[in-house]
């Protein structure tokens, strides 16, 4: 009686994950998979699938921009909680500066000079960073809670300063906030406050951009620091890694995109004041990062989907999504600390080529982490 036996090699490819898979495909293979998916992306709200559409008192499209939005935002703050493991509840504050900067360059209210809305964008994204320089070098030499509750003073700050501060409008705030170029077949603007698909595919298109650089980041010295300071931020200070330079750049890169995001934010809205900037804000951007895996890109984005879109489509327990969201948070902790998706360990820079030439060699990576050879056919145990 004989006995089919199956290959080691086979049987570790049925066990991999679809990360694993994912990574082992070439280039040409992944972006087959990834254009038609984009595609699909782009046209969502055009499609309005009768799965995800909102209820009749919510405009799918601008449902759809709202999640794009936190999307963005997302991919920010996950670069200085996910990548630098810095813990930032104040994000809100580089949101509502970037919102700031786009009503003061753009809104008739304000006694400024006035800009183009795509002018705007790159300033209002510089004086975020700047303004991650100013909050990062006092306070990122602290670790941990400490940093956490001086992050969350300064979203407070921000919030305090738009309610005190003359120029700025308090409740009041600015109307008629710019918006992009641009005219419909009837010389009505195409960028206005009740069609979300060109809000939401501007977006889109920003996100994808970002991702993309992001990405370089990650697979860079600077994201390989990054990983390091997270880790173990003694470690890799003893090690000859200059952590605070490093951490001032995750700042800065967080929030250069949360000021993206926040004056995306003012220009569909038209309307900007201080009454969207508070903590609990910032507690749903933190919540989409963590509640998808953090570090890692494409939870995060699921993550956002989750907390900007279930409100939306369910509104009979939007009022309860504080609740919702914190017990998930809590369940989520218990089963699965890492998020949704978590990040996994992997090699940041030419990862695939020398897994596949492992491979090639007929090695094999644990699941322990230990390095495993199988005997080539014809060579001696």
């Amino acid at each position: 009686m004989t006995t089919t036996t199956t290959p080691p090699a086979a049987a570790t490819a049925k066990k991999r994950s679809f990360g694993e898979r994912w990574n082992n495909l070439s280039r040409v293979q992944q972006w087959g998979i990834l254009i038609p998916l984009v595609v699909l992306i782009y046209f969502l709200p055009v499609l309005n699938p009768p799965i995800l559409t909102t209820q009749p008192g919510y405009d799918f499209p601008i449902a759809m921009f709202e999640v794009a939005r936190y999307a963005l935002v997302a991919i920010g703050l996950n670069v200085v909680v996910g990548q630098a493991g810095l813990l930032d509840l104040g994000y809100v504050g580089f949101f509502a500066i970037g919102a700031y900067v786009m009503a003061l360059f753009t809104s008739p209210d304000s006694s400024l000079s006035h800009l183009p809305f795509l002018v705007v964008l790159p300033i209002a994204m510089a004086v975020t960073m700047v303004f991650g320089v100013i909050l990062g070098t006092p306070t990122l030499r602290l670790r941990g809670d400490y940093l956490a509750i001086v992050t969350l003073g300064f979203g407070e700050i921000v919030r305090l300063l738009a309610d005190n501060v003359g120029p700025l409008r308090g409740n009041s705030g600015f109307k008629e906030v710019g918006h992009p170029p641009g005219t419909n077949a009837d010389g009505s603007p195409l960028f206005n406050n009740s069609n979300g698909i060109p809000w939401y595919w501007l977006c889109v298109t920003l996100i994808i951009a970002v991702l993309f650089l992001v990405g370089n980041l990650e697979r860079s010295r600077v994201g390989r620091a990054w990983v390091a300071i997270r880790d173990d931020e003694d470690a890799a200070e003893i090690m000859g890694v200059p952590t605070f330079k490093f951490k001032i750049w995750a700042f800065i890169s967080g929030a250069a995109i949360g000021g993206l995001s926040g004056a995306l934010y003012a220009g569909q809205l038209g309307f900007v004041n201080n009454q969207k900037f508070d903590v609990v804000t910032s507690m749903l951007f933190l919540a989409a990062v963590i509640l998808g895996g953090s570090g890692n890109k494409v939870g995060v984005l699921l993550g956002a989907c989750v907390v900007a879109y279930v409100p939306l489509r369910f509104q009979a327990i939007a009022e309860y999504k504080y609740l919702i969201f914190g017990l998930a948070l809590i369940i989520l902790m218990i089963f699965r600390p890492q998020g949704l998706l978590g990040a996994r360990q992997r090699l940041l820079a030419y990862g695939r080529q020398a897994y596949q030439r492992l491979l090639g060699r007929g090695e094999q990576i644990s699941s322990d982490g230990a390095l495993q050879t199988e005997p080539t056919p014809g060579s001696k145990p």
